[in-house]
């Protein structure tokens, strides 16, 4: 039914090319009239229900005291290097016009006093942590009210006033905080160009022809397009996380190129077996077309049980990412077809250009068929697969090895979020984060919230605060705000150790554990422990404990998904744990690089971070669809093979050698895609890109073209093995078999299925 289905939408398009490419222009021309009339901006919300983080965010929203809102914060020091003294003369004046400035600004409810901090004694402002000791580096912090009521023009105007008093002040002014974190723009639109230019130019020598390469690019732009609009609409009604348009384009990119790769390739085939140029991108979509469709579900159905975590934003980007994925699904069996269709029988031939450098020529230009260049290369990868299915053991476990090896850096994964000092030196909020650990140690950077409703013991907050200051973790304790109306209390606690230190997750988890039940007894009153370095490590933690639960399901998904597909139990269970080596592998290749610093400076990573607490699970669920791409699209000619042939030698050589080279040019494509996101500022941005390149290079090289057919050749016959009573409970109608393409050749599928 889907083949028919699928046959009959490509074979419509392709007939009727301008109608389809019109109907598209018109959907991403209102996707971008809705973003810019009702778009939107990404917002950060690292919150989620029953964290000790997310009850002290509701006890200080209770008490009305501010501290539930966004901050930024002003740090600055005199221009000379350090001669000249907040304490008086001309850096004291423009210190007072810096802070009165700030307060001015549009939705500002207040801003910390450094000067006045001075007025009161110099050990009241050092312990207020506004100017430093030795009086060279002062704090202006500025407290703004919750998210909802703020937009990216409130940090643009925050910039706009620094870069002004800059040229006006004998400053040097720096900014940081939240407010830059939740508002900065996606780090992504330089890689998403650099990402396409790679692309082109592997298509280009895949196909040898500009046209067929201009359509992969075509395609996925459009579908791109209207992907990242409509995660703009969606951004007007809910939070979408900030890495979600640079994630989505990334992933968009990546898959739509693929996608649009499969079924080109196939068109190509049909067009050098004489078909019309219409019937060919019909059956192309029809036979291509099933694995896309297949693939692209399967990667949606894995990012969206990332609801699993029960963390809003994750929910919500994997929500976003998936809008991406199913527009491209639907661009590749409409738009492209339409694109082939237009482009009619030119697809069929190699350029001048692809035919001389495929022909090896630079004088004069060959005129060497791309059919022959194509049989070429496939009797190429038949000998590699043939002479990897002689010798199935010594690959298949030095492959296996391999991998196992990669992995093992897994075993210190931490994950935790960057902080600021991770940003390269360009960044203002990386000058900010340096300035402030020089003046008031690396804490500073990353203050904790505690918040208080003594109810029944007005003794605690002596007690608390006593315990508090006490503990190694922590350097300072600022004085304590009582809410007179609730009577909730907030301290403001900074650790010894930076936001980012394992040190610092360590002395949260104290004092949750330790420092305030004992100090509060088993009284009626309760504390909890806020601020953005808890909520971050919180986050973490939830992730990491549903991380199992969240690999156990999209694991049984698949693994059943492809037992439909396939029709044996032994095959699907090969791709599920082949694929986890793989991910693993990539896992243990991002623990090496980014928590070791292995190659760090390549990627101009400055300094050792831990892993973002939310990607393992992303990555997972991406990667895993991902490879599925890659999975099926393998093995579903393999399956065609064995049907046709019956012989498991024959299917896993002819499978895997006439898939082979567009199984690399896509892998080529979306490693260089992926990599040009891996060297973006952010770190977050980095990791995304470079475990998702890492991950498909491996899947598609080492597991694809070693451990498939090595391991295929090892199980034989029984690779197709499906027990009887299984058979009978399983619904009929497999993706794997090409029965379109067996009606445009006159032959019938034969079923040489294991005897059941």
């Amino acid at each position: 039914m889907l083949s028919k289905a699928l046959l009959r939408l490509g074979t419509s398009a392709a007939r009727h090319p301008w109608r389809v490419i019109a109907a598209w222009l018109i959907a991403a021309t209102l996707a971008v009239l809705a973003a810019v009339a009702f778009g939107g901006r990404t917002a950060d919300s690292m919150t989620a229900p029953g964290l000790d983080s997310q009850r002290a965010a509701e006890l200080i929203e209770r008490a009305g005291t501010g501290q539930e809102g966004m901050t930024a914060q002003v740090v600055v020091t005199p221009l000379d290097g350090g001669a000249t003294f907040f304490d008086h003369g001309s850096a004291r004046t423009a210190l007072t016009r810096l802070q009165t400035e700030v307060k001015r600004l549009p939705h500002v409810l207040g801003t910390s006093d450094p000067a006045g901090a001075l007025d009161a004694g110099g050990d009241t402002a050092v312990r207020g942590g506004l100017v430093s000791a030795d009086g060279r580096i002062a704090v202006v912090r500025v407290q703004y009210p919750d998210q909802s009521r703020l937009s990216a023009e409130d940090l643009d105007a925050l910039v706009d006033l620094g870069d002004r008093l800059r040229a006006e002040l004998p400053l040097r002014i720096e900014m940081g905080g939240n407010l830059f974190y939740v508002f900065s723009d996606p780090d992504g639109g330089a890689s998403e160009l650099i990402g396409l230019l790679a692309a082109a130019a592997i298509l280009f020598l895949a196909f040898g022809s500009l046209v067929a390469a201009a359509l992969p690019i075509g395609m996925a732009v459009f579908g791109l397009t209207v992907g990242v609009a409509t995660m703009t609409v969606l951004a007007a009604v809910t939070d979408v996380p900030t890495f979600a348009p640079v994630l989505g384009s990334m992933v968009g990119l990546g898959v739509g190129i693929d996608y649009a790769l499969f079924v080109l390739a196939r068109h190509r085939e049909y067009l050098a077996r004489g078909l019309d140029p219409h019937e060919a991108a019909g059956r192309a979509v029809a036979t291509a077309g099933r694995p896309v469709v297949f693939a692209g579900g399967t990667v949606v159905v894995s990012i969206l049980g990332l609801a699993v975590a029960n963390v809003p934003f994750m929910t919500v980007g994997g929500v976003a990412v998936s809008i991406v994925v199913l527009i491209m699904v639907l661009a590749s069996v409409t738009l492209l077809p339409a694109f082939l269709g237009a482009a009619g029988p030119r697809l069929g031939r190699a350029g001048r250009i692809g035919r001389a450098l495929r022909a090896g020529r630079s004088g004069r230009l060959g005129r060497r068929r791309d059919t022959a260049a194509g049989a070429a290369h496939a009797a190429g990868w038949r000998r590699w697969i043939g002479h990897v299915s002689r010798h199935p053991v010594p690959y298949a476990v030095g492959a296996a090895g391999l991998l196992l090896t990669a992995t093992l850096p897994v075993l210190g994964l931490r994950v935790g979020l960057p902080d600021d000092g991770s940003l390269p030196h360009s960044r203002t909020e990386r000058r900010a984060y340096d300035l402030v650990a020089e003046g008031f140690g690396p804490g500073t950077n990353g203050p904790l919230v505690i918040a208080a409703d003594p109810t029944g013991d007005p003794g605690v907050l002596d007690r608390l605060v006593g315990a508090v200051a006490a503990d190694p973790g922590i350097a300072s304790v600022a004085p304590t705000h009582i809410d007179r109306a609730t009577g909730i209390a907030t301290l403001v606690v900074f650790p010894t150790t930076s936001p980012q230190d394992k040190a610092t997750t360590d002395t949260i988890a104290r004092l949750r554990t330790d420092v305030l039940p004992t100090a509060i007894g088993h009284g009626p009153a309760r504390a909890h422990v806020g601020g953005a370095a808890a909520s971050l490590s919180d986050v973490g933690q939830r992730t990491s404990q549903r991380l199992p639960v969240f690999v156990a399901a999209v694991l049984a998904m698949s693994f059943l998904l492809l037992m439909l597909v396939f029709r044996s139990v032994l095959v699907p269970l090969k791709a599920v744990l082949l694929n986890l080596l793989s991910i693993g592998a990539a896992y243990g290749i991002m623990v090496a690089v980014f928590q070791w610093g292995w190659g760090g400076a390549l990627i101009g990573l400055e300094a050792t971070v831990p892993i973002v607490s939310f990607i393992p699970m992303f990555l997972f669920a991406i990667l895993f669809g991902l490879s599925m791409d890659y999975e099926v699209f393998l093995l579903s000619r393999v399956c065609e093979e064995y049907l046709r042939t019956g012989d498991n030698g024959t299917a896993i050589v002819e499978g895997v050698s006439r898939t082979a080279r567009i199984i690399t040019s896509a892998a080529l494509i979306m490693v260089a895609v992926f990599l040009s996101f891996a060297v973006a500022e952010d770190p977050s941005t980095k990791m995304f890109g470079l475990g998702l390149a890492t991950a498909i290079f491996i899947d598609a090289t080492v597991v694809r073209m070693v451990l498939v057919p090595a391991t295929m050749t090892l199980l034989g016959r029984t690779n197709w093995w499906l027990p009887k009573w299984l058979d009978r409970m399983l619904p009929r109608g497999p993706v794997g078999t090409d029965d379109t393409d067996a009606e445009s050749t006159g032959e019938a599928p034969r079923s040489r299925l294991v005897d059941r």
